[in-house]
Parts: C-alpha cells; structure tokens; sequence
C-alpha cells in the first residue's frame, strides 16, 4: 500500500513500482465534504544504475527496481568504508540512498576470529610514506597464532615488518622482516600477537599480505600428584596459575603461586614447589601433628630441631605419641612445660615405645629433637 489519507492535507507525490495502481474511495453516513481531485502520468519503471562492485569487494544482488536493495562484502583483509546495504528509491529519478562503499586496507587494527588476513595499507597497490601502524591478533586463551606470509616487498632496510609475541610496544620480537625476500611461516606462542609496520619518507612498495590460523597451544605439566599437599586452581593452559598448599605439619618449600608460560614448550615459570617436614619451627594452630623431618621416610643423621607449641592463653596442650622409632637413647625428643629449655620436663621419650602422652600446664610447649651420626628412625606426636 502507497498510503491511507483522510482529512485537508494535500497527500505527497506518489510513484507506483508496477503497471497497475488500484484506488479505493470510502465514506460514511455523516458529515459531507468537497472530496478529492487527483491527477496521474505514466511514468516509466526504470530501474538505479547498477551500482559499481568495490575494488576487493563482492556485490549481492541483480535487481535494481524500485525498493531492491543490494549488499556488499570485502575480501577477506579489507575492511568495508561506507553502507553494506544500498536501496533503490523510488521517484521520477532512480537513484540509491547511498553511494556504493569502498573497501580499504586499512593501517592497524584488531582481529579476533580463528583465522583472518592482515594487509598493508594500499595493498596489492602501494602503501603510503611514513606509516606507523599496528595490528593486534587477540584469541582465546590457549592458542597461539600461525603466520604465514603470501606477499612481501618493502624498501630494504628502512620499511619493515615486525611480529611481536604479545601484545605490547616491550614484547619479544619473534621476527623482523625488510626488502623482498618472502618471510617464513612462524608461530606465536601468546594468544596475544602484534603485527607492526613502519615506513619511511622515501621509496614505497606494495608491503605485505599475510595470512594468521589459530593453533592450541600445549599446557604445562601436570603437577598431579603433589605429595603431602594439595593443588588448587581452573587449569594448566597458557596464562593459567595455579596454587599449592601443603598439609598439617608439612611446609612449603618453593613458590606457592605458579603461572603457565608463554613458550614454544610449555612450562611453569617456576619449578614445582615440594612440601617437607621441617626441622622446627613455631606452630601456633591449637591442633596438629609434628613429624620427624623427611617424613614418612626415616629422618636423616645428625638432626636438631626445635619446635615451639602455642595456643591461646588460658588452654594447655595435650601430646600423644601416636608413633615413636627412634634409636634408644641416642636419638630423643626431650618436651619442656613452657617456651624455653629452663621450664620444667615434661619428659623425654626415644625408642620404639607408642602412645606415650604428655600434658603442659601453660599454652607453650617445646619440643627438642636430637638424633646421632648412625641409624634413623621416625615419629609422630600428635597435639591438641
């Protein structure tokens, strides 16, 4: 329908698209008025001109008549400068409603699809004069880019091509290409890859085309099983960290936090951490255990170690020797009833006698371990 008009107001002008125009008149029993007067022409249905196809470009569509629209798509590279859609408006005069688009290589810019193609400004033409553009190819964490070069002509020397393996101005250079020999392939091991290009005042060339596929990278060895600890943290991919715990009695020896590198081979940016027995220490939680040092393997020659139980005034602590291997008499745990070796004893305890038990009469304990140059042994006391 061309339009529904009631009222005084004269109605616009109106073009039918097609040979036959169909005009239906109503009135009701009320108020009469003057009516209407109309005037018609034929008019010929030519159709917009056929819209030009951008270079690097594809035009959709081969109708042209009145309110026919036709789309445009780049070629992969370029990027599309003015209206993917154009529609044919009606009127004595055909014309579209906007001018066809361009399709430009355009300096710098961000890609985010799995695969894609990057170009030089002004390509398969040349680029401009001093040019500083950068490109950012961002994927999921866990892939890196495959590069690929198609073309490759700068002036020696002076135009280049930078790949860097992150996406900023500091990160490593994986490649640096100049003059007209074609670069091999290369791979970057970040899922954030910058592609920078410089040109100077003088000679241009036609630059470069290249073409990037996403590739998953490996993760980082699996620090499973971590022994006498716990590993924490969503996976072991590329940027991904994790986090280590031991369990009562042990220490962490290491780094706590590890990130996965960015890397040809994937690795932790640190060694695996690994959870010991120390030898001593202050113990402030109000339970736990104290193990020989190298638990559960027997305990090494020549050891003393000083341990220092605290819990919270007004509590006292509770031992049991839940296991006792010890060389007699050469090898002993001597406990005292307080923070220093002057307290009172509470006992001393070596062989391979068990559930033995001790009680303090303040909230501090010490325990002194003292093992000689020959046979090793093992224990666990267990306090509350």
């Amino acid at each position: 329908m061309l339009g529904s008009f009631s009222g005084t107001t004269v109605p616009a002008l109106l073009n039918s698209t097609s040979n036959q125009l169909y005009l239906h008149f109503y009135s009701d029993i009320s108020v009469s008025a003057a009516g209407f007067h109309l005037e018609y022409k034929t008019v010929g249905l030519s159709s917009c001109p056929e819209p030009a196809v951008p270079g690097n470009g594809v035009k959709i569509g081969e109708r042209y008549l009145v309110n026919d629209v036709v789309s445009f798509q780049c070629e992969p590279g370029y990027a599309l400068q003015g209206h993917s859609h154009i529609s044919c408006m009606p009127g004595t005069v055909r014309r579209w409603n906007y001018p066809p688009p361009l399709c430009i290589a355009q300096c710098g810019g961000t890609a985010e699809e799995m695969e894609g193609v990057l170009l030089s400004p002004g390509f398969p033409g040349n680029y401009p004069s001093n040019l500083d553009c950068t490109w950012r190819i961002l994927l999921p964490v866990g892939f890196g880019a495959h590069i690929q070069f198609l073309n490759f002509s700068t002036e020696p020397n002076h135009d280049f091509v930078e790949i860097r393996n992150g996406p900023y101005d500091t990160s490593g250079v994986i490649g640096r290409f100049s003059g007209a020999e074609l670069p091999g392939s290369l791979l970057s091991t970040c899922h954030e890859t910058s592609v920078y290009f410089h040109s100077d005042h003088s000679q241009n060339k036609p630059g470069f085309k290249l073409e990037y596929q996403a590739y998953e990278l490996q993760e980082c060895p699996d620090p499973e099983p971590f022994a006498h600890g716990v590993v924490r943290g969503a996976g072991y991919n590329v940027g991904q960290s994790i986090s280590f715990e031991c369990l009562p009695g042990y220490r962490l020896i290491g780094h706590p936090v590890l990130t996965c590198q960015h890397g040809t081979n994937r690795n932790w940016d640190h060694p695996l951490p690994r959870c010991e027995v120390p030898c001593g220490g202050n113990v402030t939680t109000q339970n736990g255990t104290v193990y020989s040092p190298g638990f559960p393997n027997p305990y090494p020659n020549s050891q003393d170690c000083t341990w220092l139980l605290t819990v919270p005034v007004g509590y006292g602590i509770h031992l049991n020797f839940t296991l006792l291997q010890t060389e007699p008499y050469n090898d002993f745990i001597t406990v005292w009833d307080g923070p220093q070796q002057t307290a009172p004893q509470l006992g001393v305890f070596t062989g391979s006698s068990a559930k033995q038990a001790a009680q303090s009469s303040s909230n501090q304990v010490l325990l002194r371990f003292r093992s000689d140059g020959a046979n090793g042994g093992i224990f666990a006391i267990h306090f509350h």
